[in-house]
């Protein structure tokens, strides 16, 4: 079978449900459950796992148009890529007196290997156009939306011309539309993607404007793009590991405001001097 334009693999399971014998029927649901173990394990370990025969294994991959065990195999391994939360889980746990162990050490080799692959001019470089542009937009769907508004927080306190995008009740049009080679974008695109993802952001790269591009480290280099960070995210467990994106906001929105100069550092204490008439915190 092949990947491209075909249903992903839980949803060829769900269309053949109603056509199968009852073994094949058992394994069926078995891996809606738990459709990650394909990937972990072969043909005769997974039909020990399901309590089914070998043969019905064979016939179940078959049924649902693969040309092999492997050929599904390969389709579920792309799929768990995709960060899927059902696709990474299984049917074995780590042991609770291992668990905060594995994922605490997990994000600080995401922090470190993340780290590894950036520079300091290249940071100041971002944080200078961001300084320097008419007006910053960050964009963030899904998952994505989280970072680019916890960054977009950070930084308003000195760049006030910043925007989380797009606001409520307008499309992207509208927002795309305006902008100009004088502006700055920053575009998280973690797992999962949206489907329009890629046409978006080449909306965003006609325009002109400063383009930076935040993915995980799964991402190939996008060289239409004036900056691509990519961050690790591997985990232990069902969901990645977001540390090392977290870090590098925390970095970005540091660097821009120790960049500042004199106008941001009048516009914090303003900020602090309303706080207090105001009586707000």
């Amino acid at each position: 079978m092949s990947e491209i334009g075909k249903p992903s693999f839980l949803g060829a399971v769900r269309e053949s449900l109603s056509r199968m014998p009852p073994t094949e029927r058992r394994l069926a649901e078995f891996l809606l459950n738990f459709p990650g173990e394909l990937a972990s394990y072969n043909a005769s370990e997974l039909a020990k796992l399901a309590n089914v025969s070998n043969a019905t294994v064979s016939r179940f991959v078959q049924r649902l148009g693969y040309a092999s065990y492997e050929d599904a195999r390969r389709h579920v391994r792309t799929e768990q890529n995709t960060g899927a939360a059902i696709y990474l889980s299984g049917t074995k746990e780590d042991a609770a007196s291992d668990l905060i162990d594995l994922h605490f050490a997990q994000g600080a080799r995401n922090l470190t290997e993340t780290g590894k692959t950036m520079s300091p001019a290249e940071i100041d470089e971002i944080a200078d156009s961001i300084l320097s542009a008419r007006r910053v937009a960050l964009f963030g769907f899904r998952s994505s939306q989280a970072f680019a508004s916890y960054l977009h927080w950070q930084m308003l306190q000195v760049v006030d011309s910043s925007r989380l995008l797009p606001q409520p009740g307008q499309t992207l049009a509208e927002e795309i539309a305006s902008f100009t080679e004088e502006d700055c974008v920053l575009f998280f695109a973690l797992p999962r993607r949206i489907r329009d993802n890629d046409q978006i952001l080449e909306h965003i790269r006609k325009s002109g404007a400063k383009l930076l591009y935040i993915t995980d480290d799964k991402m190939p280099p996008h060289a239409g793009v004036t900056w691509h960070l990519r961050c690790r995210i591997a985990a232990p467990g069902p969901l990645f590991n977001h540390v090392s994106v977290i870090g590098l906001c925390h970095l970005l929105a540091t660097r821009v405001i120790e960049r500042a100069g004199t106008p941001a550092r009048k516009r914090l204490s303003c900020i602090e001097a309303l706080h207090d008439s105001l009586n707000e915190l």
